[in-house]
């Protein structure tokens, strides 16, 4: 069976699935239990990134101090650093513990990459030390485990010889340790088994991958195949020559839209493919950009105005002289009077929930 949408039907399909649309979820963990993730982001100009996306969900009901007692007092979501897809690099992210199950037998015992299963084969000892120390004093910061690696960590990268954080990290994969909360930006760590709630039964990988990419695909509503696998049903997007995976249960539901404020990993835009194939957006983040080449600023905020992404934000927030700052408001094309409006409230609503006033050019 396929299904056949048009290009309107298929961005609201998406923009309900991220609950974007106008009704706002209710609490933090169940959007995050459907959102399967919030990505982490040390970058604040605004705010970051994980509570911009929530921001954009739950509205000023939302405050950052939630998602850290979810973390580290409730356990009911937890940080690792790990891949949303097949198709991307690990990234820091906090999920829901009652998905746990369906990435515990992939952690335990899923592939490492060559060079990462040669270290830590060449580092017995110093995977024994990390865990003792951990065992009789965690949690711990990295900086308080003593570096007892056999053979040091070689890399072009920032993690060249940072050998107990890349221990802790790829423990963290096999599912022995994990994060127990945060001083400041900085992770402590324990041992898994006294993170993580015990009795969760894992469920075997080969059932698990399946119902990841159902889940992935509820939260994404419409997603290229190499992002979801076979979940859903397949799809046929008028003007687009692309293949489409659709959650059936998404399709011919009534929509009524609403403007957001998008973080720039925010999951409604992060398929670049997708982002230009339903909405015509392009997008880039520019802040490793020098700032003569940037277009639409370091930290540019995506625009969305009911079912269509119209734009990017510029602005910064100054907690020191208390203002969000606007420098510019990118117009795709250009608004309308209620688009403008809309847009403008948005902008006031971030900056009342970050606790400034707007300064706009």
């Amino acid at each position: 069976m396929e299904i056949v949408l048009d290009r309107d039907e298929a961005r609201r399909i998406a923009v309900r699935a991220q609950r974007l649309d106008s009704a706002h979820s209710p609490a933090l963990v169940p959007l995050v239990e459907h959102l399967t993730f919030l990505q982490l982001d040390p970058t604040a100009a605004i705010a970051p990134s994980a509570d911009l996306i929530a921001f954009a969900r739950l509205g000023s009901a939302y405050r950052p101090e939630q998602l850290q007692q979810a973390v580290e007092r409730d356990r009911t979501l937890y940080e690792l650093k790990a891949q949303d897809d097949p198709v991307q690099p690990p990234f820091a992210m906090v999920r829901p513990v009652s998905d746990l199950a369906l990435n515990l037998d992939r952690m335990r015992t899923g592939p490492i990459a060559g060079s990462w299963q040669a270290w830590l084969d060449a580092n017995v000892r110093f995977r024994e030390d990390v865990l003792d120390r951990l065992r009789d004093s965690g949690p711990l910061l990295s900086k308080d485990i003593p570096d007892t690696a056999q053979v040091p960590w070689q890399s072009t990268g920032w993690t060249h010889e940072k050998n107990v954080t890349h221990m802790l990290e790829l423990l963290q994969r096999r599912g022995v340790v994990a994060v127990s909360g945060r001083i400041g930006r900085q992770r402590t760590w324990d041992l898994a088994e006294r993170v993580y709630p015990s009795g969760i039964e894992a469920v075997p990988e080969a059932e698990a991958s399946g119902l990841r990419d159902g889940r992935r695909l509820r939260a994404l509503g419409i997603a290229r195949p190499q992002l979801v696998g076979g979940a859903g049903v397949a799809a046929r997007v008028d003007g687009s020559d692309r293949e489409w995976r659709v959650d059936p249960d998404a399709v011919g539901l009534p929509f009524t839209g609403r403007a957001a404020l998008l973080s720039p990993f925010d999951r409604l835009i992060h398929d670049r493919v997708r982002s230009l194939e339903l909405f015509g957006f392009e997008y880039l983040l520019e802040m490793y950009k020098p700032a003569a080449q940037r277009r639409w600023g370091y930290f540019a905020l995506p625009i969305l105005h009911e079912d269509r992404l119209v734009g990017k934000l510029d602005a910064t927030a100054d907690r020191t002289t208390g203002v969000l700052r606007v420098d510019a408001v990118h117009e795709d094309e250009p608004f309308d009077a209620r688009t403008r409006d809309d847009v403008d409230l948005s902008v006031d609503d971030l900056a009342a929930w970050l606790g400034l006033t707007v300064r706009r050019p």
